[in-house]
């Protein structure tokens, strides 16, 4: 067995014992590096700690701790609220009115924090109370809200195409530009799939439409709210900004309007805040040191150029090589979170694509599209957990709830793998 072949077995074979331990992601990482740097005949414990520097010691990656400073400072400012209440005073009145209400407001948060996790539990926890009352089905209104809180990976700004970016050196901005149609294709699909699951649930007839007066003062509230995403997408289009420093404009705008327009958070308030955004921060940043350690043995033992051979008949069709490796992806992503699978799987599976003519950003947005559809796939399904714990609902009720929207999901991947166009396009007039 060439020594190629015996740092591969140790990659994915120490992955899935490390992980099947329950051990850190990010250890798990550290040290399935130090097993491959050990097969190589290349361990050295101080070339393994100037890795795990080197995988943080990047401008693109402030980038992430501010996004989940802003998403946090939007729940606790009650911006995230205040586009709910708009939402419900246009489409509340609707029968199952309280569902696209969660689309819309999915969408409109999507495009202010970048965190699925955040977005969903605001969702989850001002929605899901609201739903029972009125006689809603939790295991299918739990389903609609976990689908609609994985849309902010990928309309942006968006946290996992900033560390996509990092790890494979893609235009980060390229990477948010080409978010925006698939994002907004996969609110039109829940409201699609939401209005098909309605016809076999008996529910009470909505409430008499809001009067103008009051939908324009719920829009005239949400105002600040809505400023927000023009300015963070506006600032990086014009070049006024990257979107390092968008992340740091989202959190100021955000701690701005919590503290001086809405006044719903005191000074006080801000230490808490801090504390939470800087646990979650810690743990991705963990999670990127370690894949640096990872990534640099994978390029070391050439394990790309190993893969290449495996897959070469189907370089010659990319369609064919794109729907193989998304199907890998759901796979590794029913074992994996988002940002493991990014670290992990995308420095081996880009070079493939490159080679295949597949367009760099096209296919971060296809590898970050599948790895966020995991979010809502057992047994992982992080997401699935937070709506579960937020809303006291069964996981197994929760799961069950989501299988209609992943099928539009997989439907709309699917949709984007046939016609790359859906991607490119876009992202190449509004460069």
């Amino acid at each position: 067995m060439t020594v190629e072949a015996q740092a591969f077995l140790v990659f994915s074979l120490g992955m899935l014992l490390l992980m099947g331990t329950g051990m850190n992601m990010g250890l798990a990482l550290v040290l399935t590096g130090a097993g491959m740097a050990w097969v190589l005949d290349f361990f050295d414990t101080q070339l393994l700690a100037q890795n795990l520097v080197a995988g943080i010691d990047s401008f693109p990656l402030l980038a992430v701790p501010f996004f989940v400073l802003a998403g946090e400072l939007m729940n606790a400012g009650g911006i995230s609220r205040r586009i709910i209440d708009m939402a419900q005073s246009w489409v509340g009145h609707i029968r199952g009115g309280l569902g696209y209400v969660a689309i819309g407001a999915a969408v409109l948060m999507a495009s202010m924090s970048g965190s699925a996790l955040a977005d969903t539990a605001a969702l989850a926890t001002i929605l899901l109370p609201m739903m029972r009352q009125q006689g809603y089905p939790m295991n299918t209104s739990a389903g609609l809200i976990a689908s609609g809180g994985i849309i902010a990976p990928i309309i942006p700004p968006s946290m996992p195409f900033v560390i996509y970016g990092v790890t494979t050196n893609t235009s980060i901005s390229a990477l948010f530009l080409s978010g925006i149609v698939p994002g907004l294709m996969m609110g039109v699909g829940l409201i699609l799939t939401w209005r098909w699951v309605l016809r076999g649930i008996d529910l009470p007839p909505g409430h008499e439409p809001l009067p103008m007066r009051e939908r324009l003062r719920s829009t005239a509230k949400a105002f600040w709210a809505l400023l927000m995403p023009v300015i963070i997408i506006g600032g990086m289009k014009t070049g006024v900004f990257t979107p390092t420093e968008a992340a740091v404009v989202a959190a100021f705008y955000a701690l701005a309007v919590a503290l001086f327009v809405h006044r719903e958070m005191r000074a006080a308030d801000i230490y808490g805040v801090l504390v939470r955004a800087a646990k979650t921060t810690s743990i991705v940043l963990f999670l990127c040191a370690g894949a640096q350690v990872c990534s640099y043995m994978i390029t070391l033992a050439d394990l790309p150029s190993v893969l290449t051979g495996w897959l070469g008949p189907l370089v010659e069709n990319p369609r064919v090589l794109m729907a193989v490796m998304m199907i890998v992806l759901i796979l590794v992503g029913t074992a994996l979170d988002l940002t493991p699978t990014i670290l992990i799987m995308a420095p081996v599976m880009l070079p493939i694509a490159v080679k295949a003519g597949i367009d760099p950003v096209y296919f971060g947005l296809m590898f970050v599209l599948n790895g966020t559809i995991g979010l809502i796939t057992p047994p992982v399904g992080t997401v699935l957990n937070v709506v579960a714990g937020v809303g006291r609902i069964s996981i197994h009720s929760v799961i069950k709830g989501v299988n209609p929207f992943l099928l539009t999901y997989v439907l709309i991947l699917s949709l984007l793998i046939v016609f790359p166009q859906i991607v490119t396009a876009p992202v190449a007039w509004m460069r």
